[in-house]
């Protein structure tokens, strides 16, 4: 069995002499996720190989020690893991450019169409380098690989990974799985025709292609029957196997889904962990006694909402001042892709809402947003042990694990606001408040009736949301992907 994904799980940093006991000392963080606790659940005994990319000097110089090979076993936890040091500017071009800039916009309909996305000559060169490193991938894998070997090849950054590896080994069973939202048909074909074309034609590669939820599938599937009826011919028929047969290879993909699960055990035992007490105590302390809480904890990306979210409680504070005083809106925000100017205006914005929001309302006592923009996960599990209502209202969301989490550990049960665009939505909208992410004034409402539930009615949502946010937890959506393979195989 192999797995691939961009970031892998670990990470290496290089430290001097004084840090670490000598010069270019390397030290490595071992990461979490689905994908970890899912190799974890298979035992270390298992005949598996992680392939991944080295993402900063620390992972490339951890690399060059391994010559290439596999890196050792104590870092990674007993883990095999290959990291591929691809050049950096290919890297660049393929991760930021392609990635993040280009296919996460459309699956998650960012783009302000009146001014983007322009598919000019410097697009065609990063798309050139997003071939050249879903090739690193696919060359690595087929050279691990052994004969029938089955592969789960992981999200948007290697959609062209499964055909690749196909044309390499045709023994091979593939999976792709995708963690975001895919496109309507009418959004996605904003890219240029050969473009969409190398992207359905890489995953269809694949034995199997996955989704969070059903509406990313269709999606899909209906991208595919848009692009060529005849070459693509999709299998809608309820009580079957959803597919779409490739006319011209002559062979099928399987359509498939797998939901994610928060990971109760860990999160509740982590979250009473001497670290997590420490900041409990201090948000507390920093909240003020006897206050309500409305609590969010995003990365500042886009698709997030988080200035909505923010406007949304300033409308709360006028229609309902009753509040004011009485309820704090703890907002963890925690920057990503800073190196994109996009992202690092946005984290300024919602920087300057909260800002603007704390100087209209607040008083000597009392600070309506407490805002922390710094990454601290101790301090985000304080924060949902505190949460009185958890606020997650994205624009549009593979998932959101955060909407899954909060309830699994808010000590006194929390009420869940939540987006209909969030993949969460499919599984958790029978006991969460739910909302239009765009509707500033719904989402007031919402947060109103929210904070007006009575104690016990608000204990039991969070118990009904804590039990289907724990359904289906990490190392049980991995290895679902992987018994789907493996029955292909037997079949």
């Amino acid at each position: 069995m192999l797995v691939a994904s961009n970031r892998g799980p670990v990470s290496y940093t290089v430290h001097d002499a004084e840090e670490a006991g000598g010069a270019g000392a390397l030290r490595a963080r071992r990461g979490g996720g689905g994908l970890v606790s899912g190799l974890s659940a298979i035992g270390s005994d298992a005949d598996s190989v992680w392939v991944c990319a080295a993402l900063g000097d620390g992972d490339r110089v951890a690399v060059g020690r391994a010559a290439g090979g596999l890196l050792p076993a104590e870092d990674t936890g007993g883990q095999r893991v290959r990291m591929l040091d691809i050049d950096a500017t290919v890297h660049a071009d393929a991760y930021n450019g392609i990635a993040n800039s280009v296919l996460w916009f459309v699956h998650h309909m960012l783009y302000q169409t009146p001014l983007e996305p322009v598919f000019d000559a410097e697009f065609r060169r990063q798309w050139a380098s997003y071939e050249t490193y879903n090739r690193a991938f696919a060359e690595a894998l087929a050279e691990e690989a052994a004969e029938g070997a089955a592969v789960l090849v992981q999200d948007y950054h290697l959609c062209l990974v499964p055909g690749m590896l196909r044309a390499l080994r045709p023994d091979l069973r593939i999976g792709h799985f995708s963690h975001t939202p895919w496109a309507p048909r009418e959004y996605f074909e904003l890219l240029p025709e050969d473009i969409r074309e190398r992207l359905l034609t890489g995953m269809l590669g694949a034995d199997r292609v996955a989704f969070l939820t059903w509406r990313w599938a269709t999606a899909f599937q209906k991208c595919a029957e848009g692009l060529d009826p005849e070459r693509y011919r999709v299998a809608w028929a309820s009580g079957a196997p959803r597919s779409i047969e490739q006319v011209r290879e002559g062979r099928r993909t399987l359509i498939g889904v797998h939901s994610l699960g928060a990971d109760g055990d860990f999160l509740r035992a982590r979250a009473h962990q001497p670290d997590v007490e420490e900041r409990l105590a201090a948000l507390r302390e920093e909240i003020g006694e006897d206050r309500r809480t409305v609590v969010r904890v995003d990365r500042t990306e886009l698709s997030k909402n988080i200035v909505r979210g923010l406007l949304a409680y300033r409308q709360l504070l006028d229609d309902h001042p009753e509040w004011r005083e009485r309820v704090v809106h703890v907002a963890f925000a925690y920057p990503s892709r800073q190196d994109l100017a996009v992202y690092r205006d946005y984290t300024a914005e919602v920087q300057r809402v909260a800002e603007e929001i704390n100087a209209a309302y607040g008083t000597p006592g009392w600070t309506p947003v407490v805002l922390h923009v710094k990454d601290d996960f101790a301090r985000s599990l304080a924060a949902y042990r505190l949460a009185d209502v958890a606020l997650v209202n994205p624009i549009r969301d593979g998932m959101n694990l955060v909407a899954k989490e909060v309830p699994v550990v808010s000590e006194q049960g929390c009420a869940l606001v939540l987006s209909r665009e969030a993949g969460a939505h499919e599984e958790l909208r029978a006991d969460a408040f739910v909302v239009n992410p765009y509707d500033v004034l719904e989402t007031a409402r919402a947060l109103h009736e929210a904070l007006s539930l009575g104690p016990q009615e608000r204990a039991d949502r969070a118990k009904r949301l804590a039990a289907a946010a724990t359904a289906l937890p990490p190392a049980q959506w991995f290895l679902d992907q992987l018994r789907a393979l493996q029955e292909l195989q037997s079949s």
